[in-house]
């Protein structure tokens, strides 16, 4: 299937809309509890079993309109059914809290197993949205390894010593924006290595 272009709006709205409709719904949830079958569930385990379907469904979506998928959206999703799943099959909110820290403990570990190598894999990944001189990548990677390494600290730090609303919380709103922030205090790098990447460039064409 050939790659597409989207409509960026629709195409934020189907990657965050999930983690939106989570957020609320556990919001609306969290002091209920539910009897099925028997057993009783709480809103977070049902809020949790309706967003795995969800993200199935927009990735889904996302996957027909643009014929591909990043290796993080597929690891996402992959994560999002087994952790997920778990934490419902075994009314256990602690498998679906794990998840984020082994997605980003699998991000840093992919990263830094190429660092070892000498290699950028997040250059393959990044390079056609930021141009930038090999040393520059080499230095993003080093320090989004550490990030990512750092993240997957932090969220078992939150689930295992605060409430599950300050982990939702955290979820929904503090990974996004420490991601967010990271690339921002980034400027100075791809100030000076971008220059550097477009200054090779023009050297090549001479």
């Amino acid at each position: 299937m050939a790659d597409k272009d989207i409509n960026p709006m629709l195409k934020t709205a189907l990657e965050l809309g999930p983690v939106v409709v989570f957020f609320v719904a556990y919001l609306w949830l969290k002091n209920e509890v539910f009897t099925i079958g028997g057993a009783e569930y709480g809103g977070f385990i049902l809020v949790t079993a309706g967003f795995i379907p969800l993200m199935l469904l927009s990735t889904g979506i996302l996957w027909r309109l643009t014929g591909k998928l990043s290796k993080m959206q597929v690891v996402t999703i992959v994560l999002v059914v087994v952790f997920g799943g778990l934490s419902v099959w075994l009314n256990d909110d602690r498998f679906f809290k794990m998840k984020p820290t082994i997605i980003y403990l699998i991000f840093a570990g992919i990263l830094g197993f190429g660092l070892l190598r000498g290699q950028s894999y997040l250059r393959h990944v990044m390079e056609e949205m930021m141009p930038l001189a090999q040393e520059g990548w080499m230095i993003l990677t080093r320090r989004l390894a550490l990030f990512f390494f750092g993240l997957a600290i932090l969220n078992e730090v939150i689930w295992r010593l605060m409430s599950t609303e300050a982990w939702v919380y955290f979820k929904t709103f503090g990974l996004t924006a420490a991601i967010f922030v990271f690339f921002i205090l980034q400027g100075a790098l791809f100030r000076k290595y971008g220059e550097a990447a477009e200054d090779g460039a023009g050297d090549d064409k001479g």
